[in-house]
């Protein structure tokens, strides 16, 4: 059997145990390596084959230099460390999976914006905040993500009250829900692994279609490994 490729989780630098846990497992289960990474960690050596930035917090709007239009919590340290993680490993040509979270940030990073609040855009879908797999979204035919799941339509759960608005040059839409919210984003390059998801595929690994979203991820990283090697 290959070595499993090195796989950093990205997150906040307490908490957010369970779903790092649950990262961690879906990566496992596809063959990688998963080692748990928090602000102030040292990542200057770059050992790693692949990267998943977590859910969490909302990003912080200074980022995309707009005004704050909602009264959340902001993480600004753990905003520079993943931000930091998302430019090195585009620069290494490392697979990266954004979660939730970690795909607005993929999209700020790469200068598009979000929508902070996503109450006035919803008219055919739920506000409510299920782990549960409740919400349809529609896969771009022609997207890679559409073949990682073998599907076109599938049902996601939504813990989400932020999501993209102006998409980065870099990105292209995956997906998008019944009321045209992006729901997922991946690179233009096609042979360059970056997905980003506004769903939480790792309270969803008893499906078999978001297992391989991890798996699709960690054949890419082992890739990465042997070109390195």
């Amino acid at each position: 059997m290959a070595a499993r490729p090195l796989i950093a989780v990205t997150g906040p630098l307490k908490g957010a145990l369970g779903p790092r846990l649950c990262v961690a497992m879906g990566i496992w289960l596809a063959g990688g390596r998963p080692r748990q990474l928090r602000p102030g960690d040292d990542v200057t050596d770059w050992p790693w084959q692949g990267v998943v930035i977590t859910g969490g917090h909302d990003v912080d709007p200074v980022l995309y230099a707009a005004e704050p239009e909602v009264n959340p919590r902001y993480d600004t340290e753990r905003d520079a460390f993943e931000s930091a993680m998302i430019s090195q490993a585009l620069a290494h040509g490392t697979p990266i999976l954004g979660i939730c979270r970690g795909a607005q940030l993929l999209n700020v990073a790469l200068g598009g914006s979000l929508f902070q609040d996503l109450r006035a855009r919803r008219r055919h879908t739920s506000h409510r905040r299920s782990l549960l797999p409740l919400k349809q979204i529609e896969l771009s035919a022609d997207s890679r993500l559409s073949q990682y799941l073998d599907t076109g339509l599938c049902r996601v759960n939504s813990l989400h009250n932020q999501a993209i608005d102006r998409l980065a040059d870099a990105l292209q839409v995956s997906a998008r829900d019944q009321d045209d919210i992006i729901q997922a984003v991946e690179y233009r390059r096609p042979e360059h692994f970056v997905v980003g998801v506004q769903w939480h595929p790792e309270f969803l690994l008893y499906q078999l279609r978001q297992r391989q979203l991890f798996r699709a991820l960690v054949c890419r990283a082992r890739c990465q490994r042997l070109d390195a090697d």
